[in-house]
């Protein structure tokens, strides 16, 4: 079914579920808008002037839900709206939040530039200080820079006009929610870090401070639909992060899975030194943890078969944004249909929304970067990401690190570089997001870079892509784990692009991609070229399924495989290797994708 309208203004739902406070206003809806081809805009006066055109945000301007559905190259966009902050913030800092801008971005108010931002997939904020007045009205502008030129993380936009194979429409600009906050000018809380310690049967919670003032302290409460469990307190003038731990009693802990996808509730509250509420946000947390023993990758130390989807996060109307949030659940919902129990959240960092619903519905995924984007045609250093990576890796960590659901991370996909006796800046950035993944987070297994160029020794995953398509050779080409050989991508013409595998939990983490387009299969002569998918094109449906079943059965029989990603949940334009259609509409008989993918798997049978 088609996907509701977005509201007035669209996108209303709090756009940060794990540290929610009260008081907020939205800014999404029409602010005025103006294209900068030349990226002169400056030069030309844009800041200082009306624009003249107007957008629907946070849509993107190639998107048609922004009223602008220009697909051309944009060098730069402007934004400009004003709003009036509340006259009940006159005790406040007022933050001025940015969900996501695609990619170079800065902010005036009022003319002061309060904000400068590289990255188009993570979050920033603007402190506006001095500049927003309660009760007075604000002028806010937003130039965002966007070149198709140049080492840049683009996820799957192509950097050349029209959509071909597995590269789409761009997304220039504002494509996540933009929005106002009031914190407590002296000291207010940060978002909080939540780490479950299933072992103790407790939670530890980091809650970094703006400031550190005599006599203040923080207090946390944990309940569930019981009521309250337990509310701890400490000092907050001695640290600049106060940590805390909550320990869970016996009869109320329920560790969270996919089968029983518990959460917790938290109310954080920092007190001055009366005892006197200064700030408080709520938040929630999942009881649950991910180990390593030998090739096996335990959830709550029981194997857990991963069967993933490759999900892209993309709307025919919304592109890289979700028309509602609804329809962020309503894609875990359909993989839950089709027998999936989780997603790579693929070549893009998704909208925290998501990972929200993931948690409540059970859903494992693995977080991802979009770091495609750093090609230079250099023979044997043809990928050459720079620091900006890894600064906007970091950012992506910090803003998903509590969420339950995530139980891997994967910084970069599929670079494909030879190993040779120099070291290349791929080989730097590629242990740079590793390491810096290490230390941001040490719950969590990281891949070093899904597929193909594993660069780092030490990985605590190792994976392949393979698209074979005839079962019984997928089968021969997956046939060495038990003997540690696995299978392992490489060059064309045979060099290795990955160090050695080392007896990792394995996963095959791209297969299938099987074509299947109803439509155009049914159509006489070349119509069939009009849309695209890995293999050769099955005639009908039940050679599809046939197929699925084959490729799946392959990795549910070997005890050695933790789980699999198989591509992908729905088309994507040109891309018709869906299991649904763009539109989210059915287009085969998912029940049977459910039944070949839920019998039993030999890795769950293995001690």
């Amino acid at each position: 079914m088609p996907s509701p309208r977005p509201s007035d203004p669209p996108r209303p739902e709090y756009p940060r579920p794990q540290f929610v406070r009260e008081a907020w206003l939205n800014l999404n809806g029409e602010w005025q808008f103006e294209i900068d081809r030349s990226d002169t805009g400056l030069e030309r006066g844009l800041r200082e002037r009306e624009l003249d055109d107007r957008i629907v945000v946070p849509f993107c301007p190639e998107s048609t839900l922004s009223g602008i559905g220009e697909t051309d190259f944009l060098e730069a966009v402007w934004y400009r709206r004003t709003v009036t902050v509340p006259e009940d913030w006159a005790d406040s800092r007022v933050l001025l939040h940015f969900g996501a801008v695609d990619h170079d971005t800065t902010v005036w108010a009022d003319g002061v530039e309060v904000a400068r931002h590289r990255g188009g997939f993570t979050p920033f904020t603007a402190d506006l200080g001095e500049v927003a007045v309660a009760g007075q009205e604000l002028t806010l502008v937003v130039r965002a820079r966007d070149s198709r030129h140049g080492v840049q993380a683009r996820g799957k936009q192509a950097t050349w006009y029209a959509n071909s194979h597995c590269h789409y429409t761009r997304t220039t600009g504002i494509w996540q929610t933009v929005w106002l906050e009031p914190v407590p000018r002296a000291a207010a809380l940060g978002r909080p870090r939540i780490t479950p310690d299933l072992a103790s049967g407790s939670f530890h919670l980091e809650l970094p401070l703006t400031a550190n003032l005599p006599g203040h302290r923080v207090r946390v409460t944990l309940a569930d639909d019981r009521g309250e469990i337990v509310t701890t307190e400490t000092r907050a003038d001695l640290d600049l992060a106060p940590r805390l731990v909550l320990t869970v009693p016996a009869d109320r802990l329920r560790p969270w899975s996919p089968a029983d996808p518990h959460l917790y509730d938290l109310t954080l509250q920092l007190l001055d030194a009366d005892g006197q509420i200064v700030d408080t946000a709520t938040s929630y947390a999942g009881l649950r943890s991910v180990s390593v023993r030998g090739k096996r990758l335990l959830l709550n130390g029981e194997p857990v078969f991963q069967r993933l989807v490759l999900d892209q996060g993309y709307y025919p109307d919304g592109l890289m944004t979700a028309p509602t949030d609804a329809d962020l659940a309503r894609d875990i919902e359909l993989g839950l249909r089709a027998g999936f129990n989780g997603a790579r959240l693929h070549q893009k960092v998704f909208e925290e929304r998501y990972l929200y619903h993931a948690d409540r519905l059970g859903y494992l995924v693995w977080g991802e970067f979009g770091d495609w984007g750093c090609e230079t045609g250099v023979r044997d250093d043809n990928q050459r990401p720079d620091a900006s990576y890894v600064t906007q890796w970091l950012e992506a960590l910090e803003r998903d690190y509590s969420h339950p659901s995530i139980v891997g991370w994967c910084p970069l996909n599929e670079t494909y570089q030879p190993l040779h006796d120099r070291i290349t800046r791929l080989d730097d950035v590629t242990r740079a997001m590793f390491l810096a993944t290490k230390q941001a987070d040490a719950t969590r297994p990281v891949i070093d870079a899904s597929g193909y160029a594993h660069r780092v020794a030490e990985t605590d995953v190792y994976d392949s892509h393979c698209y074979e398509q005839d079962p019984a050779a997928f089968a021969k080409a997956m046939s060495g784990l038990a003997e540690d050989r696995p299978y392992v991508n490489a060059a064309p013409d045979g060099r290795p692009w990955s160090v050695p595998y080392r007896g990792q939990p394995y996963f095959c983490s791209e297969f299938g991609g099987i074509w299947w387009d109803p439509e155009a299969a049914a159509a006489a002569g070349d119509q069939r070229d009009a849309s695209w998918g890995y293999g050769e094109r099955p005639y009908t449906e039940e050679e599809f399924i046939e197929r699925f079943a084959g490729l799946t059965a392959v990795l549910l029989d070997d005890a050695d495989m933790f789980g699999y990603c198989y591509t992908q949940l729905t088309d994507v334009f040109q891309e018709r290797n869906g299991v649904y259609r763009f539109d989210r509409s059915e287009k085969l008989d998912t029940a049977r994708l459910h039944r070949a993918q839920t019998r039993p798997a030999a890795y769950g049978n293995t001690p």
